[in-house]
């Protein structure tokens, strides 16, 4: 039989809205914020009962995570402060990878976005102070660079702004639309969440053992209550840091096929003399247009084809395949990165009567960040015969592996050093008023209002280059190291005499100065309206209202001709706008490998040159001016998003005893509208502006039950029908998904062209998960969960390589005959990238997680315990493999990393306490299929493991020490044919990071 439990939702919500927050009593008990703190009080969804809590630190974190858990009806996972403002990692998105089925990908070093259950950042959902928001940061162009679609940045922010983590995994109708991962829910501090005056003050100093520098991190909280009977109250937290390390390795950008037709490729190599093509017709000279080559003789004006040998046949015929793969543009280098973080929180709360609360919730964050990149590489592997590219290349030697060209010796090769300096500043303000009124003992509402604005702007984006062509012996050799490999670059490369600065008068190649100044801004405006009726004191209807306003603008500016660069002055010379990189690759590069190398000074070009004018300076190569739209180099980048979306939902949760067995959920359903404009400029016919609108409407139903047959086990089942919006743009894949325009690169050395589809469908998925909880003692769980989501609708990148010829068919206007001229004829071949909608495929998995203090251990051992988790998760996506779908390539889902864990032993007594954590992620898939012919591009497995020590001097002041990636762990990326072959593109370090400190609460 069914029996209502009158501790029911009418019951819960009187509990506390009428006494005191559990937080507040547990402060003036002595105990740390986070001891009581609970999942974020979201408006639509309703504060959670709060329970007295009487451990403290990491202990308390765990265990106030545990109940906020176990009290929820769907299924959700907590992260919590471990007191005043001091969250258990230093970065938000390392935080969160502690959660099962969460894995998190790095820039430079530090987490900047989520994956959750094999789902990328796309997919996933972040509110701030229950307000869906988007926080925009650049990176480097392996990691995606500028974040310009809908991901969440969480490097944006310092950890201590926030008191809590919910990553909510299954969909209910009063959450809003729009994930099919999680939706993560980021609550920063309150005054209510405090009784009367509270302030806390952390001091801390960070080093890192590869840049070897130090770095000041800082955090401050004020909060007080005030009025006859508390009725106000005002907070506000302060966080700053800085940051300086360093980023070594190699990259090669990618490997091609060495030879056509394969795709991507640059022309192959110069066949020698008199080379043989079919070796039972001797004598006949290979046709120099099929061997590569100016003539019979040359392989490009004054550079002669190599001679006739044995051996020099048997390199060219090895080497020059169509099947074999060359690094495109194989280099080492340094990247400096500096960086300053500042953020602020304020948040004011008004309970004029026990009925009513006001909050206004104020979020400000600013980063400023450097970067410069020193690259020395070999750039004719890349270039084709009209960039004086690999036509012109020689080969002596060679050695293939795997169908990779693990060793060559070559002549004739182009050598470059390479600066590039960025300026990047995020700018991001939240302000969010809410409301909450009881009308009645059983109907209430909550209000709100908010607006989200980022603001990434990337001011100065500049590269120079310094460069000699046709270098004799240059070679490279994976043999020994197949990440790291031995260059010799055939020549003494800290010797200004043996560089050129070559202008525009010059033969290919020429030196560049490359100005990109670019930026991306984003708004949310938000508002809803809900409310909630107590039918029973088993049953509560609730209903709401959701309006959301999404806007998103990226711009980009750059030269007209950026290989077009005045002559140096008389009297001027390569050393005087020069100077050396010295102490590269300590236990990183091969012996063998120069260490040092002379680079272009930057500063000193600048001022040569006045670049920065954004004018005409009047000598031959000296235009700097900056244009956008009417620039065809710059168009594609400038490109806007306008979104609305109007949502309406009707929800009953219930709490009820079925045959004496607690039952509680919710039954609800979910409709949303979508309006979307999106508008940008081709990059052909004279920057045409393009423009498109699209509507689509979701009916999301919802299911979520929680079960306990004994008492402290928990069975959830949860069942929905969710949706994710497209994509805005995807920098790492090379294109953009919403804007429907075109590009078109026709002048080489690579020939590309993209198209944008504003009519994609969303992501469209069902979705059923099933989990067992046992809270088999105090502060411990074992838990298993079961995820299984059919993607019936997806959107994947569609690569295909076509003839100019039918470009034109295919889009008459965009890819005109007129368009293609010079290096480009009607048959050249381009790669055609734009995004499709496909029918998509299964992810399943499952979860286990584990958490204990070991109090049952004796002595000192009694004071340890442990976190564990662990995720495993399958998917089978059919990517289209041409333009009609009619052949698949069936492949993991994009970001899904088969299995991740995450474990955590801690120490913990009244005094001291300490922890390890250790983080493991499986290689993943980020782009399918792959650039210059490869079939995926991912990145390989990481293991980052941390530890934090801390010591209670006083009741007030306490020492910590942490030190993390301890392992050093490196950014490895890699292409490949999906099966053997896994070709480095990135291999770098970034190197160990240590803080002490010290915190004052008072």
């Amino acid at each position: 039989m069914m029996q209502a439990i009158q501790s029911g939702p009418r019951a819960l919500r009187r509990t506390l809205f009428a006494g005191a927050s559990g937080l507040a009593v547990a402060l003036s008990l002595g105990v740390g914020a986070a001891a009581a703190q609970t999942a974020p009080q979201d408006p639509q969804e309703g504060p959670t009962q709060v329970d007295e809590i009487i451990v403290t630190g990491f202990r308390a974190s765990l265990s106030a995570s545990l109940d906020a858990k176990r009290r929820e009806t769907n299924v959700v996972d907590v992260i919590v402060a471990e007191d005043i403002a001091d969250f258990p990692d230093l970065n938000l998105a390392e935080s969160i990878q502690r959660v099962p089925g969460v894995a998190i990908d790095r820039d430079a070093g530090e987490g900047r976005s989520i994956t959750v259950r094999g789902l990328g950042a796309d997919f996933t959902r972040t509110r701030i102070n229950g307000m869906e928001a988007q926080a925009t940061a650049g990176g480097t162009d392996s990691s995606g660079g500028a974040n310009r679609g809908r991901g969440f940045d969480f490097n944006v922010f310092a950890s201590e702004l926030f008191q809590s983590i919910t990553v909510r995994k299954t969909a209910a109708a009063e959450t809003e639309e729009g994930s099919l991962g999680a939706t993560v829910d980021l609550q920063a501090s309150r005054p209510f969440d405090y009784r009367g005056a509270t302030a806390a003050l952390s001091v801390q100093g960070g080093y890192n053992d590869l840049s070897e520098t130090w770095s000041p991190r800082t955090a401050l909280l004020l909060s007080n209550t005030f009025g006859q009977n508390d009725e106000f109250g005002a907070l506000v937290s302060v966080a700053y840091s800085e940051r300086d390390s360093l980023e070594e390795g190699f990259s090669s950008v990618r490997w091609a096929p060495a030879a056509a037709p394969g795709s991507g490729n640059s022309g192959g190599f110069c066949s020698p003399f008199d080379y043989d093509v079919d070796p039972t017709t001797a004598g006949i000279q290979r046709n120099p247009s099929s061997g590569n080559g100016a003539s019979a003789t040359n392989c490009a004006t004054g550079v002669l084809r190599p001679t006739n040998t044995a051996s020099n046949n048997a390199a060219f015929a090895l080497a020059n395949d169509p099947n074999v793969f060359i690094p495109r543009l194989p280099r080492y280098g340094r990247l400096s990165h500096t960086q300053e973080r500042l953020g602020v929180t304020g948040a004011f709360q008004w309970r004029p009567a026990d009925t009513t609360l006001f909050s206004l919730d104020v979020l400000y964050s600013k980063l400023d960040a450097t970067r410069q990149e020193d690259f020395l590489e070999a750039l004719s592997f890349s270039r084709n015969a009209a960039a004086g590219g690999q036509t012109q290349i020689g080969v002596r030697d060679a050695v293939v592996e795997n169908n990779m060209l693990v060793y060559g010796l070559f002549d004739n090769v182009d050598v470059r050093s390479e600066s590039r300096f960025d300026v990047l500043s995020t700018e991001f303000l939240q302000v969010s008023l809410t409301a909450q009124h009881d009308f009645s003992d059983r109907l209430r509402g909550s209000y709100y209002f908010g607006r989200a604005e980022s603001n990434f702007d990337n001011p100065i984006q500049t590269t120079v280059t310094l460069d000699r062509s046709n270098t004799q012996g240059y070679s490279w050799d994976f043999r020994g190291n197949p990440d790291a490999p031995v260059i010799n670059y055939g020549f003494d490369v800290t010797d200004p005499a043996n560089w050129q600065w070559r202008p525009s008068t010059a033969a290919v190649p020429r030196s560049e100065i490359r100005l990109r100044p670019n930026g991306v801004d984003t708004v949310f405006d938000s508002a809803q309206a809900d409310l909630e009726y107590d039918a029973q004191e088993w049953l509560t209807v609730k209903t709401g209202v959701n309006w959301k306003s999404y806007d998103s603008t990226s711009f980009d500016f750059r030269r007209t001709d950026e290989t077009v660069v005045p002559a140096l002055p008389p009297g001027v010379t390569v050393a005087d706008i020069s100077n050396l990189l010295t102490g590269f690759g300590t236990n990183l590069i091969p012996g063998g490998t120069d260490s040092s190398w002379l680079r272009p000074d930057l500063n000193a070009i600048a001022d040569l040159f006045d670049i920065y004018c954004n004018c005409d300076t009047g000598v031959p190569g000296g235009d700097f001016r900056l244009t956008s739209i009417t620039n065809g180099n710059a168009r594609g980048g400038n490109r806007s998003i306008h979104e609305e979306d109007l949502a309406f939902y009707l929800q009953a949760d219930f709490n009820l005893d079925l045959f004496s067995m607690p039952v509680r959920g919710n039954v609800g359903v979910r409709q949303v509208t979508t309006w979307l404009e999106a508008e940008g400029y081709s990059s052909t016919g004279g920057g045409t502006l393009v423009q498109g609108e699209n509507e689509y409407t979701d009916t999301l139903p919802s299911l979520n039950l929680t079960f306990e047959p004994v008492e402290d086990l928990l069975i959830r089942f949860g069942a929905a029908k969710v949706m994710a919006r497209p994509q805005i743009g995807n920098t790492l894949a090379g294109t953009n998904y919403l804007v429907p325009t075109t590009s078109l690169a026709a002048s080489g050395p690579n020939f590309t062209a993209s198209i944008g589809n504003v009519k994609l469908e969303p992501f469209r998925a069902n979705t059923y998960d099933l989990s067992v909880e046992w809270y088999f003692a105090e502060e411990s769980l074992l838990s298993f969960a079961y995820f299984y989501k059919d993607i019936d609708t997806y959107i994947q990148i569609l690569r295909q390589d076509l003839p100019y010829t039918a470009l034109t068919a295919l889009n008459p206007s965009a890819f005109a005959p007129g368009f293609c001229s010079g290096a480009c004829s009607p048959t050249t071949i381009f790669q055609l990238t734009a995004a499709v909608n496909t029918e998509g495929g299964p992810l399943k998995g499952f979860e286990v997680s584990y958490q204990q203090p070991f109090r049952f251990l004796p002595g000192p051992l009694g004071n340890t315990g442990v976190q564990l988790n662990y995720t495993h998760v399958e998917s089978e996506i059919d990517y289209c493999a041409n333009a009609l779908c009619t052949a698949f390539q069936t492949d993991d889902l994009i970001n899904l990393s088969p299995q991740s864990w995450n474990a955590t032993l801690y120490y913990e007594d009244d005094k001291f306490s300490a922890r390890v954590s250790a983080a493991s992620r499986d290689g993943y898939i980020q782009n399918v299929p792959g650039r210059n012919g490869n079939q995926v591009e991912g990145k390989k497995e990481t293991l980052n493991i941390d530890a934090s020590a801390s010591y209670q001097l006083t009741d007030q002041v306490e020492v910590t020490f942490e030190a993390l990636n301890l392992t050093d762990e490196e950014n490895h990326q890699f292409v490949g044919d999906g099966a053997d072959r896994e070709s480095t593109s990135v291999y770098h370090h970034t190197g160990r990071q240590y803080f002490i400190g010290a915190r004052y609460r008072f």
